[in-house]
């Protein structure tokens, strides 16, 4: 369980007074959804960033062409002057349709009511070589890509109005005198009568007008339909009609501001939200507030409406009472929770989008963890991991994030001692806290499983798997006969053989058979070659100092035990400082089992906020098993922030693995062309263009060019060339090791990014000074 909060809640710590209006202000500014890695406050998009507007020229001409050559063939076909134009229509009538050799239709008798079907077939013939010639203009042209770029990507209801005033014009055409227009109509409401009157032998049917007017009615569906279709008619009426269902009082709410809490509103909350409003506008609530506010009407925490009229913007206070922090040295947008950590530098493979914008960070994209790698002096701590532990630690104050952030050796501390909740100081005797190194479970399995992988997890000599029998041949037996595992002097003891401590042991399990068979198969295999019991006593013996006498339980209580199993089910921040210089490999070690406990307790049920661990210095704590791990806490919410000096502090074997399994990559400024190397590798190759350009000697072969070649070389000293342009295809590396060793600006870091949902943002350079 998480120690007692120290400080009461109450009123926020005394500050600097803000505008009444500075936090409204702050909640209103707009939050654009962008692509990874950007700064959403107040962002916006960058010249040449949103696509052209407007139609390639080759696109515009192949729609005038064919328009143009249609409306000629069609001038030809109404004078009868396009060659062979009736053979096919004598081929498929008959010839009693028609006067002897030509395509005159006989005229009734005078009193004979029967259909003239030649001239009905003229009319029909007509007609089809119109919608042919139609049907040849929209295919050709690329009508529907060009209705869709003018009509279709337009919002609504511009977009319906605009397809309902081309399908009357279009209309226009086909109905002149229902217009009132002078023009003659085109070729579709004829042919179709005519073609009814072929079918019928008569024009009985025209003489109801319900038939007529069905007719006519149908015509006009099937000439504006397109137009429908291109207008989304029917999803626009579908809307409508869902909009008018819906109480006015959602569509005032959307319209509101969020300093105004729009979305209490929309839920009838009107008092909660009236006070909220009245709170931001006062200066009452600061970002703090309004993000864990915010989180909690998200979350859907019971008695919201009740616990907001009684407490206002204090509702929810972190357990620390806090509500903000002594400080801040980053800019922070908690309602993204985003942190800035620069600039995106413009460059040539930088995307637009990118361009002079901030670079920003959050639980989205730490949920795939983030490797950093940078010799001493580039900025890791001062310009990424502490921003990074400040920001989580505002987050967990609204609620929504735990952070154990683990401090390197000798360096100061990631942060104020008083914006962290718990803070453990190993080998400092006025340490409140002391670190339960079993992380406060009861299974003797997972907790040899968990010294296992910090004592021997970077050897391979000895496997994890052993090592973890060993353990729990030794932890299980102990827990059951004294209630509680062992102090790490008595397990080193039992490590190493000791036969005094294996015998008490022996002794207190004699009536526990199952027990008593794991001491027994430990003490036989004691001593044997391969028994990893003397490289984990070896290991441990570097605990089991002096300075360390107090701690890991061995306090006597002079020190609070914390479980880091307490992050997994409350929003608490731990910092965790070890030892100064001189314990560089029980550092290590020390790192290695916050490591295991953290991926150990992270698997626990289902939680709704974020957890992180931050290692300032990661050197010695990636193995096999820890990598396996990291794959997993994606899915887990939860991520971990490794900074290195160089890879080389990493096996070799698992460099691939480790750049495989984390989803953020970070190179700065000053590495070396090996670690740069690995970068290149884990980014890959893309394809560009590349231009060439190769000059070519003339070589005339005319006395007079020759001559005239001459004297230009005399008088320019250059000999006639031609230039032979080349443009090719070619898959270059994103970052070269040299790029990444020695083209990296100081102060600069090369970066990439995966969110949790699958979304990449390719290395591109960023300014950790802006």
């Amino acid at each position: 369980m998480p120690p007692a909060p120290v400080h009461a809640p109450g009123p926020p710590p005394a500050q600097k007074p803000s505008p009444s209006s500075a936090v409204a202000a702050w909640l209103n500014e707009e939050r654009p959804a962008t692509k990874p890695g950007i700064w959403r406050f107040g962002y916006r998009l960058p010249k040449g960033a949103e696509p052209a507007d407007r139609l390639a020229p080759v696109t515009v001409v192949g729609m005038i062409i064919p328009l143009v050559v249609a409306l000629f063939v069609w001038s030809l076909w109404q004078r009868g002057a396009v060659p062979y134009q009736y053979e096919l229509l004598r081929v498929f009538t008959p010839g009693d349709w028609w006067w002897g050799g030509t395509l005159v239709a006989p005229k009734p008798q005078e009193g004979q009511e029967v259909a003239l079907p030649g001239r009905e077939a003229l009319e029909v013939y007509s007609g089809v070589f119109f919608a042919l010639l139609v049907w040849a203009v929209v295919r050709l042209g690329g009508w529907p890509a060009i209705a869709q770029h003018f009509i279709g990507r337009r919002p609504q209801p511009a977009r319906a109005l605009l397809a309902l005033l081309c399908a009357l014009a279009a209309l226009s055409l086909v109905f002149p005198n229902a217009f009132g227009v002078g023009w003659d109509a085109l070729p579709v409401v004829g042919p179709l009568f005519s073609l009814i009157v072929l079918i019928s032998g008569s024009y009985e049917v025209f003489t109801s007008v319900l038939s007529t007017n069905t007719l006519y009615a149908i015509v006009t569906v099937l000439v504006v339909w397109p137009f429908a279709r291109v207008g989304g008619w029917w999803t626009y009426a579908k809307e409508r009609l869902v909009s008018r269902e819906r109480p006015v009082a959602n569509t005032v709410a959307e319209e509101r501001p969020l300093a105004q809490w729009p979305e209490l509103r929309d839920a009838g909350q009107h008092e909660a939200a009236e006070l909220l409003t009245g709170e931001v506008g006062t200066g009452r609530m600061n970002d703090v507030d309004c993000a864990r506010v915010r989180r909690a009407w998200t979350v859907g925490l019971s008695g919201f409406r009740e616990t907001v009229l009684r407490q206002g913007g204090a509702a929810w206070t972190h357990p620390s009472g806090a509500r903000d922090l002594p400080q801040r040295s980053a800019r922070h947008d908690l309602l993204a929770g985003q942190v800035r950590i620069g600039r995106w530098v413009p460059a040539e493979r930088t995307p637009v989008a990118y361009h002079d914008v901030g670079a920003a960070l959050g639980p989205d994209l730490l949920g795939t963890s983030l490797l950093a790698v940078g010799p001493s002096g580039s900025g890791k701590t001062r310009t990424l991991v502490e921003p990074l532990t400040e920001a989580l630690a505002l987050q967990a104050l609204t609620g929504g994030c735990a952070v154990v952030a683990v401090s390197s050796p000798g360096s100061r501390p990631l942060g104020a001692d008083s914006a962290f909740d718990v803070i453990v100081r190993i080998g400092d005797p006025s340490s409140v806290h002391d670190l339960d190194p079993y992380a406060e479970t009861d299974d003797p399995d997972e907790a040899a499983a968990i010294l296992a992988e910090a004592l021997v997890g970077d050897l391979d000599t000895v496997s994890a798997q052993s090592a973890a029998t060993t353990l729990a041949q030794l932890l299980g037996p102990y827990r059951t006969a004294h209630g509680h595992f062992p102090t790490f002097p008595e397990l080193r003891e039992l490590l190493e053989g000791e036969p005094s401590a294996l015998s008490v042991l022996r002794e207190a399990v004699a009536g526990d058979e199952v027990m008593r068979r794991e001491l027994e198969a430990r003490i036989r295999q004691t001593g044997m070659p391969g028994d990893a019991g003397r490289a984990l006593a070896d290991r441990l013996a570097l605990l089991n100092r002096p300075v360390f006498a107090e701690f890991f339980g061995g306090g006597g209580g002079a020190q609070r035990p914390f479980s880091l199993r307490a992050v997994a089910h409350h929003p608490l921040r731990v910092r965790i400082d070890l030892p100064e210089h001189g314990y560089e490999e029980a550092g290590r070690l020390i790192t290695r089992l916050v490591l295991a406990q953290f991926h150990a307790v992270v698997r626990e049920g289902r939680r709704t906020h974020f957890v992180c661990l931050v290692l300032d210095d990661a050197t010695g704590t990636v193995t096999a098993g820890s990598v396996r791990r990291i794959q997993r806490l994606r899915s887990q919410n939860a991520g971990v922030v490794l900074a290195l000096r160089t890879i080389g502090d990493v096996p070799e074997a698992l460099h691939g693995p480790l750049y495989g399994a984390v989803g953020c990559r970070m190179a700065f400024s000053g590495i070396t062309t090996w670690d740069g190397s690995r970068f290149a590798q884990t980014w890959g190759t893309e394809w560009v263009e590349t231009t060439e350009v190769a000059k070519h000697t003339v070589f005339a072969d005319q006395p007079m060019t020759r001559a005239i070649h001459a004297l230009r070389k005399l008088v320019t000293g250059k000999a006639v060339t031609t230039d032979a342009v080349t443009v090719r295809q070619v898959e270059r590396e994103r970052w070269s090791a040299s790029e990444l060793a020695h083209g990296v600006p100081p102060g600069h870091a090369v970066l990439s990014l995966t969110n949790v949902r699958g979304e990449h943002a390719p290395p591109l350079l960023v300014d950790l000074r802006g």
